[in-house]
């Protein structure tokens, strides 16, 4: 399982209408129309284009180089042209997205029953370590069951899930079934995940994305698959997944990712040509590939 570090996204709260960071376009973007091409994006052409999303060319010029300082992407120079490519490990990222959109999917209808726990104690002084930690949980699915003991359905390769941060021998990891009273399902859920705050960020989506802006307004196809993307991207990554018949009867994911589908197939062939068109690339190794 593939990690967030410093790709996490918003935080939880964040809703569909709010505006989305430029970090979180760009890898959206990147994710979208360099993912598995083997090829590297031109400053100017990513300049033009995110304009048309409302980015400014200096918020374009300084989120390139904060990614790139973040390991995210690599710069490439070419004659007086600079051209920025995805690194292995954004490019683990970004698949991991587009299995969570395209394969994963929003709502759980294969939950076995069974649940992965992870207790840990980390000294005080480690506030940073634990920051980390929780990070990869809540990325992982994980929620809050108690103090020091936190919970995801279904089964999660842990030690990937925390790869690299150095805490194995301060875990303890679980998998198992709930007893049943007091412990059914539905109680861990209600006390480990915020559902009504997963439940308003799908409803914001519905509500923004059922009326797109039409096709004669101030952005077009490509931006506005930017957005899209985006928008549903960090709700799927703030989504545990969470198995469909402990929700409430008129849970809104599958209403929303059947929007979402909806839209994502009418914009992509516009946004494909309009990308083709607009885009300065370079052939560089490849980093990685959507399967």
């Amino acid at each position: 399982m593939t990690s967030p570090d410093q790709v996490s996204p918003e935080p939880s709260g964040a809703k569909a209408t709010a505006s989305p960071r430029p970090q979180s376009l760009m890898l959206s973007f990147f994710g979208i129309h360099a993912l598995g091409q083997g090829t590297a994006l031109a400053t100017g052409s990513l300049i033009d284009i995110f304009a048309r999303a409302g980015i400014t060319e200096d918020a374009v010029r300084s989120t390139l180089t904060r990614m790139v300082n973040r390991g995210l992407l690599e710069r490439h120079r070419q004659g007086r042209k600079m051209y920025f490519g995805l690194t292995p490990r954004a490019a683990a990222v970004l698949q991991d997205g587009h299995d969570r959109i395209w394969r994963t999917g929003a709502v759980n209808r294969d939950w076995d029953g069974t649940w992965t726990l992870v207790g840990f104690s980390l000294p005080e002084a480690w506030g940073r370590e634990r920051h980390d930690l929780r990070s990869r949980l809540v990325w992982g699915g994980f929620g809050a069951l108690q103090n020091g003991l936190w919970v995801a359905p279904g089964t999660v390769d842990v030690l990937a899930l925390v790869e690299g941060l150095g805490l194995d021998a301060h875990l303890k990891v679980f998998r198992g079934a709930a007893a049943g009273e007091p412990t059914d399902a539905r109680t861990v859920l209600e006390t480990a995940f915020d559902i009504d705050d997963i439940s308003e960020g799908y409803h914001a989506f519905l509500e923004h994305w059922s009326h797109p802006v039409p096709a004669n307004g101030a952005i077009d196809d490509l931006a506005r698959q930017l957005l899209l993307h985006t928008d549903w991207l960090g709700l799927v990554r703030r989504d545990p997944h969470l198995p469909a018949e402990h929700l409430p009867a008129d849970w809104p994911a599958a209403r929303a990712e059947e929007l979402f589908q909806s839209l994502a197939h009418r914009y992509a062939g516009p946004a494909r040509r309009e990308a083709a068109r607009l885009l300065d690339t370079i052939a560089v190794p490849e980093a990685g590939a959507a399967r």
